[in-house]
């Protein structure tokens, strides 16, 4: 089922203003920068957070993706509920994965939704029930060139994949040229910049290439970099670092690393090309299918989506937990912290802060679901 496009307004209200850029990084090996900032503390804000019976110390790992906004989450949380502790390690998806289907965290957070395995492994930990995956956050993966004299730039999937997969060479490729009528692209040979280390912003980048142009992006995908040529960098703030000071370089990041950069429109075949933003992963993830049984929300996003103002490179990060046999002892604290935010809340925050809010409908399931762990 096709789900409607989130009301932005609703999902801003209550926004807390955070300072400096949080970092939206993938999973795995993924850095988190040095942009994030953990928030200042909005009183009537934490005032509108339900603690319940929720007490104790509360032990959760994962995806860095979302390190930094959950420590602002944590912040606000634990001002309100000052009875409990919330420790989120962030040491990446696998991470996360592995402690909790071993029954050592309450919670964990993962870019990717639990596979067959991971799900079978899950029930010996979940006494009656099993792992679920809970949409929480989103993030545009943004595209940054380093052309002199091209402040815009608009580049179509097939073309990206040519480009990364060293198939289109010069600036002034004639296919470049098509899409950039107006551009005086100069003779200047490319330099494409890819991860070195597993991630899960590969990971995400490689789908929407795979999805939207499988003809020109032979490859199966996954976390590691599989085409050939190309320089490599490691992280976000490593492929970053490489596109600001390489004349000729392009690479893909998350959109918070790419401040102060030349950043490439896609052309999706909407009526505009679109720009990396958080409100363009919102879009983007709206127009996402659920594809998890039962009370599970796993997400299939569409990478071919051509709705008006959707950026198709997005990820979008879980919160796996039980759905049934959760720890008596950390259930209360589990649902009252997963209920904070994924209220209105806890999302509003979101925007303002470099990630992607998850839309209205989606949202509304997760709390619903939310409120029946048991």
């Amino acid at each position: 089922m096709k789900l409607q496009r989130m009301n932005r307004r609703a999902l801003t209200l209550g926004a807390l203003a955070v300072s400096g850029a949080l970092a939206l990084t993938a999973c795995g090996s993924d850095d988190t920068g040095s942009n994030g900032g953990d928030g200042a503390t909005n009183t009537a804000q934490a005032g509108n957070i339900d603690c319940g019976d929720a007490k104790g110390q509360l032990l959760a790992d994962g995806s860095s993706a979302q390190k930094n906004a959950i420590d602002a989450w944590v912040k606000q949380f634990t001002a309100q509920c000052n009875g409990v502790q919330i420790n989120y390690k962030g040491g990446g998806s696998g991470a996360g994965i592995t402690a909790f289907t071993q029954g050592q965290v309450a919670f964990a957070g993962s870019d990717s939704a639990l596979d067959s395995e991971e799900i079978a492994a899950s029930k010996e930990v979940c006494s009656g029930g099993q792992g679920i995956d809970l949409p929480m956050v989103g993030g545009p993966i943004a595209v940054s060139y380093n052309v002199p004299g091209v402040d815009n730039l608009v580049l179509d999937a097939p073309t990206l994949a040519k480009i990364f997969d060293s198939k289109i060479k010069k600036w002034n490729d004639s296919a470049i040229a098509k899409l950039n009528p107006d551009a005086k692209l100069p003779d200047l040979a490319i330099q494409p910049f890819h991860r070195s280390d597993e991630s899960g912003t590969t990971d995400n980048f490689t789908k929407y290439l795979i999805a939207t142009t499988p003809g020109n992006w032979k490859y199966e995908g996954g976390k590691a970099w599989q085409a050939e040529g190309g320089q490599a960098a490691s992280g976000s703030s490593g492929v970053a670092q490489q596109v600001s000071q390489t004349s000729g370089a392009i690479g893909y990041m998350e959109l918070s690393y790419a401040e102060g950069m030349a950043v490439v429109a896609i052309d999706t075949g909407a009526s505009e090309p679109v720009k990396a933003s958080t409100d363009g992963a919102t879009k983007a993830i709206a127009d996402a299918e659920i594809v998890g049984t039962g009370k599970d929300l796993a997400l299939d996003i569409n990478y071919k989506t051509k709705a008006d103002g959707a950026y198709p490179i997005t990820l979008v990060t879980y919160e796996i937990v039980c759905d049934k046999g959760n720890k008596a002892d950390t259930l209360p604290a589990t649902k009252a912290f997963l209920n904070y935010i994924a209220s209105e809340d806890g999302q509003g925050l979101l925007a303002d802060a470099g990630y992607a809010p998850i839309p209205d409908d989606i949202i509304a399931k997760v709390r619903t679901t939310i409120e029946g762990l048991s």
